[in-house]
């Protein structure tokens, strides 16, 4: 972690502004001119950094300052950027839109602050033409620290760039460094928890081709790579984790498919750094669990998407109901949770069987339900929590559960929201909530010392 992590956000005004798009371009560019890139998502969100992962080859990251400290989050980002030529971190909804959205804390802006990163602001300028300087000059007004060094501009008419070019930068004194054209063939599609999943998005490796030679006809790759250069060292004292286990490697069985795809890259890499070997499997195509197994961790995705293909697959069904009753240790978050129900409803409104765990359906609300960051309250002991204890987490899901559980409280960081959610016991976590094993590493340790007791177990049966 010695080199100075070059590195730049590109963070927007609003959502919807196009981060993801130019983010994309932007990597996708520097990728064609043989750099080795590190790429970070501000925030909680998992379908964007599988864009990010598709340009650069590699996985991309989250940061996120609601589940953990600014030493933390500087120290991943030096860590998973130890060895890359520069690092894109993609902003998160409007620059300074944060927790309960009258806050800065997690917000694009927090995070460039946390991380001195310097900003690029995106703006979509369709429509627009001197309002776009009066937006600059707000957003870099709002707070003195804003580290806003360059914007670029989206969805922009070519005949109009050099004039707005010339209008922002006389009025603001922050330099325009590109536009990108509005690019209908190079679209990325949509549904209810944002853009479609990677594996289904079409056409993707021609489109990111497009959005590269679209950049570098009309975005100042250079004066970006430059600016990256200006960011300083990391600043951080890493954070104290747990010592590996003995008896490793411990086989955790992960799903990875489209149906379940959503999880964080430094929890599963914590996993493995404490003693899990991460076992890959696909529930709707595997007839069964991977053999030998010490554990399970069912993480999110898109279930009521692909309902029927999962229901179908009984041997698979079966495996996993078996292998729970069992004692196997399991960590089932929002999709891996709704997996574990006794039916799903799926997007076609049918009602469908799944491994029958939780004895609940999973149904369609309509609408965002308990949607954003909370704080958990441990209510008993189980695998992951000890009565009393705290944790950041985060839920974003349309589904909601006839049967959320009871054993952890949670309650939303503005305001009075709260609500009683997860199953759990000595051998599971089930519920909406989406945990970061760095919020707590001890919640990894934990799951892995269950996951050691069970192969004992196992072993001497």
């Amino acid at each position: 972690m010695g080199n100075n992590v070059p590195r730049m956000m590109l963070a927007a005004a609003n959502s919807g502004a196009g981060k993801t798009t130019v983010t994309c371009a932007v990597l996708q560019a520097f990728v064609n001119r043989g750099l080795k890139l590190a790429s970070f998502k501000c925030g909680p969100d998992y379908i964007d950094p599988m864009f990010h992962s598709e340009v650069i080859g590699a996985k991309s990251r989250n940061l996120d300052l609601f589940f953990y400290n600014e030493d933390t989050t500087n120290y991943l980002l030096a860590k998973n950027a130890a060895d890359c030529d520069l690092s894109v971190l993609e902003g998160v909804m409007g620059f300074y839109d944060g927790v309960g959205g009258f806050t800065t804390q997690a917000s694009s802006y927090h995070l460039a602050k946390a991380t001195a990163t310097p900003v690029v602001l995106v703006l979509n300028v369709h429509g627009m033409s001197l309002s776009a300087a009066a937006q600059v000059k707000g957003f870099v007004a709002l707070r003195e620290d804003s580290n806003i060094k360059a914007v670029l501009l989206n969805r922009c008419n070519p005949m109009t760039y050099p004039t707005l070019k010339q209008a922002i930068e006389a009025e603001t004194g922050i330099p325009v460094a590109g536009f990108l054209p509005k690019l209908d063939d190079c679209s990325l599609e949509s549904r209810h928890l944002g853009l479609v999943t990677v594996a289904e998005a079409q056409n993707l490796k021609q489109k990111l081709q497009l959005l590269a030679e679209q950049a570098e006809q009309t975005i100042d790759l250079a004066f970006l790579w430059e600016l990256a250069q200006s960011a300083p060292k990391p600043a951080f004292t890493p954070p104290a984790l747990p010592k590996p286990l003995q008896n490793a490697p411990l086989r955790i069985a992960i799903p990875r498919d489209n149906a379940f795809c959503f999880c964080y890259e430094d929890s599963l890499t914590l996993l493995c750094e404490l003693g899990a070997e991460l076992v890959e499997f696909s529930p709707i195509a595997d007839s069964a669990l991977p053999a030998d197994i010490d554990g399970l961790f069912l993480v999110g995705g898109y279930p009521e998407v692909y309902a029927q293909q999962l229901s179908q697959n009984k041997t698979m069904l079966q495996s996993v109901y078996t292998a729970l009753q069992k004692g196997l240790p399991c960590i089932a978050e929002c999709g891996g949770f709704m997996y574990l129900h006794k039916t799903i409803e799926g997007v076609d409104g049918g009602s469908y069987p799944m491994v029958g765990v939780i004895d609940a359906t999973s149904f369609n609300t309509h609408k965002l339900c308990r949607f954003g960051y909370t704080t958990l309250t441990a209510q008993c002991d189980s695998m992951l929590f000890r009565a009393g204890e705290t944790t950041p987490a985060h839920e974003f899901h349309y589904w909601d559960s006839t049967d959320n559980g009871n054993c952890e409280h949670a309650k939303k960081p503005t305001g009075n929201r709260n609500w009683q959610c997860v199953h759990a016991n000595e051998n599971l976590y089930a519920g909406y909530p989406h945990l970061h094993f760095y919020s707590d590493p001890m919640l990894a340790y934990r799951f892995l010392q269950q996951c050691a007791n069970h192969r004992k177990k196992r072993d001497h049966e």
